[in-house]
This record gives C-alpha cells, sequence and structure tokens, in this order.
C-alpha cells in the first residue's frame, strides 16, 4: 500500500465541521468546531484523532435566533466549557500541524459536506483573532456533497451516510463532532472504495 502522503499530491486530509450562529462567517458567531485527521494507508484511510471545541461568541456576533433553534445551542450555557476563538484555533491547528509533519505531507487540506461554508468560519475567526500558521489550504477542499453525490446520488448528509451502509443519530445530529466524524466515515468509505484497484506514487 502507498503512504497517504502520496495521494492527495502532499495533502493531508483533515475533516472539519463547524457550528455557527448563522450563515455569515463576518457577522454570525462560531460556536463549535471540529477537526478529525485521516490517517491510514491507500486504501485503508481510517480517522486517526479528533479534535473539538465549544467556541464562546466573538465580541459583537451576532446569534440568529433560527440557527440557535437549528442546532440547539445555548451559546451562553456554562456547563459547555465554551473557550475563546483564538484558543479553539491554537488547539486544533497546532495538533494538524503536527498530523501533517508525522505523515510526511506538505499541508492539510480540509474536508467537509459543504467545505466552503467550514473553511469560511475557519479564516473568519483566524483573521479575528490573530492566530497565524494556518495549516489548510487556502481555497481549495474536497467536498463530500460532491463526493456523495457522485458516489451515492444523495447530497444530504444523513441520507448519503445512510446509502454509505454508515448508522445515523438525528438526536446527535448537528452536533460538530457528531457531523465530523459521519462526514469522515464518508469520505474514507468514497476514497477507499475508488481505489481498490488502482496505484498512486
Amino acid at each position: 500500500m502507498a503512504a497517504l502522503a502520496g495521494r492527495f499530491r502532499g495533502f493531508l486530509p483533515v475533516v472539519v465541521d463547524v457550528e455557527t450562529a448563522g450563515f455569515d462567517p463576518e457577522r454570525n458567531a462560531l460556536l463549535e468546531v471540529a477537526a478529525i485527521i485521516i490517517g491510514g494507508e491507500v486504501g485503508q484511510l481510517k480517522p486517526v484523532a479528533s479534535h473539538h471545541f465549544h467556541v464562546m461568541p466573538f465580541t459583537g456576533a451576532v446569534l440568529d435566533p433560527a440557527a440557535l433553534a437549528f442546532t440547539g445551542i445555548d451559546p451562553f450555557q456554562p456547563l459547555r466549557g465554551a473557550v475563546s476563538e483564538e484558543e479553539a484555533l491554537r488547539g486544533i491547528f497546532r495538533a494538524i500541524r503536527t498530523a501533517v509533519k508525522a505523515a510526511q505531507c506538505r499541508r492539510a487540506i480540509l474536508v467537509g459536506h459543504n467545505a466552503a461554508f467550514d473553511l469560511s468560519f475557519i479564516k473568519a475567526a483566524e483573521k479575528r483573532s490573530g492566530v497565524k500558521n494556518n495549516p489548510f489550504h487556502l481555497f481549495s477542499t474536497f467536498d463530500t456533497v460532491s463526493l456523495a453525490g457522485l458516489a451515492y446520488g444523495e447530497t444530504v448528509l444523513a441520507k448519503a451516510a445512510l446509502a454509505a451502509g454508515l448508522s445515523w443519530d438525528h438526536e446527535q445530529a448537528h452536533s460538530a463532532l457528531y457531523d465530523a466524524r459521519q462526514t469522515a466515515e464518508l469520505f474514507c468509505k468514497i476514497v477507499n472504495g475508488f481505489d481498490l484497484n488502482r496505484e498512486y506514487p
């Protein structure tokens, strides 16, 4: 089996899911972020590490009541154990940079279900907090909406997961960690199936 470093031109796939207080990354708060690092050899990719933070709304953030009702998140619930955007990004970026180096890759590439949405919130939080050394490619992503549409004819995450033979718990859905884990399993299943009879340098 070929090493992962050669599978995606030196990019390490990292699945990210965010939960937010709206759709505008400049105005609406980032409330949760989860990152699942993908490892293994070509044809046997799997989730190998997870990192997850509840995040405090930044000062002046707009909290859309409809978005909060959809996610079920109370941003000011003290038991959330929320941290600042800066602390969350530093923790996740540090873990990803370590994984990139260990896998002998050049950089991480964000994998997400509607990946541009997740990347836009990461980049906005990065700008606000002043955190440096973002390990992700600045604009390229792998989107499981497109991959699942191609592989299974489904674009909704829950339906795509079920079509792929994965379980789905509606009670846990819209948690960043749960959705990231399910997206990671979906990504690995699609890529591993494609890689069965192929070789990469």
